[in-house]
């Protein structure tokens, strides 16, 4: 869609992920409500934005820069936000500056101090907006919200997202013997190999997607894949933790009900293997006094510090307490991977049937042209005076007859292979149904929220 400015005004464009500005306004407002069109609640893409730029228009360049740079307007959270853009007063007084600028101006020179001297006087004002804004988001919102939020790179020290932080975490506690972690960013250097592996350099690790020095380290790295691995086989006794809410930076609205709070609490492994191999983890919690935490209460615990305190044994009512909560849990998720898998055998057996209509309907066409051919050239071989002309007319009809005997064979054949795939696809799904199931408790704790 080519649209004027009349597109930036109260229609919504979420189906749209990218905006191309042909005119770069001056008013970063009118960008920002160009960009909000697409960028709005429904939009499932990042939203791209690219600017058409004159680069040998000195003024137009520092406009650019203006924009993007101290404005923040093309990229993070914290930029493109009306409390940011707010700050300026109006867009429409910033945008006459700039008008100004343009008329006034006649050598590079003069451009370069004019937006200097703007930028000075904007400086102020945009940072301690961008600063308000950043911390309204970071202390009065949740932890999850901070989770769903791509913040920008440079403003968070390489944003990680929940299963890097996992771990992250995990990495620091397997290799706090062996690597030495840097202060700052998420990097660390491995002196020495806990495991037996050639394919584990020693040298400087880097978590993230823009490493340009040492070594990526992420969740396919086989030095990630030995700490997983090394943890997931770890057997670990029932002992008591304290976690430390009031010492957590962030807001956990779901955990505040548990400060003052004691339970229990077993984490499940459960694997199924049906049409596809999958391993789920299952919660179980209780407090003291028998109220059952939702999945998402137990799970978040695990994000505060915590004390280890001695090993117990648990009671056997609180074991069965725990055990019909995992029971309830692994009956949901049997039940959703069986309505999965239902919808999967529905989506199968309709793209069989399109295609075996596909293939009939072709092959029906072929034989009706086939037939209105003959049918013309019979008649029109009965018009035929010379024997030698009727011969050859004939004969050709022959070779059109024998074609359409092909078709015809072909039409059975391929009705033979759709049965045959239907019976397939019926016995592979048989076999799948019969799911093997297998548990294990990988650990269960005594909990306190302090």
């Amino acid at each position: 869609m080519i649209a004027t400015e009349a597109a930036a005004e109260g229609i919504n464009l979420q189906f749209c992920s990218l905006v191309v500005n042909y005119d770069l306004p001056w008013n970063p407002q009118r960008i920002e409500q160009r960009i909000g069109r697409c960028h709005r609640y429904g939009q499932k893409h990042d939203v791209v934005v690219v600017n058409f730029l004159n680069r040998n228009n000195a003024a137009d360049q520092r406009v650019y820069e203006l924009l993007a740079e101290k404005f923040a307007l093309f990229d993070g959270v914290f930029g493109a936000s009306d409390e940011v853009l707010g700050s300026i007063e109006s867009g429409v007084d910033f945008e006459k500056r700039i008008v100004k600028i343009y008329q006034e101006c006649r050598s590079p020179e003069e451009i370069q101090a004019s937006f200097d001297e703007l930028q000075r006087e904007l400086e102020t004002e945009i940072d301690e907006g961008m600063k308000l804004t950043r911390k309204k988001l970071l202390e009065n919102f949740d932890e999850e919200v901070h989770e769903k939020l791509r913040v920008n790179l440079k403003e968070s020290t390489e944003y990680l997202n929940k299963y890097e932080n996992w771990l992250w975490e995990l990495a620091k506690y397997a290799l706090h013997r062996h690597a030495d972690f840097l202060s700052e960013g998420s990097a660390f250097h491995l002196k020495n190999n806990p495991y037996s592996s050639n394919a584990i350099p020693l040298g400087l690790y880097k978590m993230g997607r823009h490493v340009e020095d040492g070594h990526v380290f992420r969740i396919g790295h086989p030095l990630a894949q030995h700490i997983l691995t090394d943890a997931a086989n770890k057997k670990l006794p029932a002992a008591e933790i304290a976690f430390d809410y009031s010492g957590h930076p962030l807001k956990i609205s779901i955990l505040e009900p548990l400060v003052g709070i004691s339970g229990y609490l077993s984490l499940f492994r459960l694997s199924v293997e049906s049409f596809e191999e999958e391993d789920h983890l299952i919660f179980s919690a209780v407090t003291d006094t028998g109220a059952v935490l939702d999945d998402e209460q137990a799970h978040r615990l695990f994000s505060l510090p915590g004390h280890l305190g001695s090993g117990f044994k648990p009671a056997k009512t609180i074991s069965d307490k725990l055990q019909q909560i995992f029971a309830s849990g692994q009956s949901r998720i049997i039940e959703g991977i069986s309505a999965r898998n239902s919808v999967f055998f529905d989506d199968e057996m309709d793209k069989l049937e399109k295609w075996a209509d596909d293939l009939k309907s072709g092959l029906e066409y072929e034989l009706k042209e086939l037939d209105r051919e003959i049918k013309y050239l019979k008649t029109e071989s009965k018009k035929i005076l010379k024997l030698e002309e009727k011969l050859k007319a004939q004969k050709d009809i022959k070779e059109l007859e024998k074609k359409r005997n092909t078709k015809r064979r072909t039409l059975f054949e391929a009705q033979d292979e759709i049965d045959s795939r239907k019976e397939g696809l019926i016995e592979s799904v048989e076999k799948r149904l019969k799911q093997l199931i297998s548990t294990t408790e990988l650990f269960t704790i005594r909990w306190r929220v302090m």
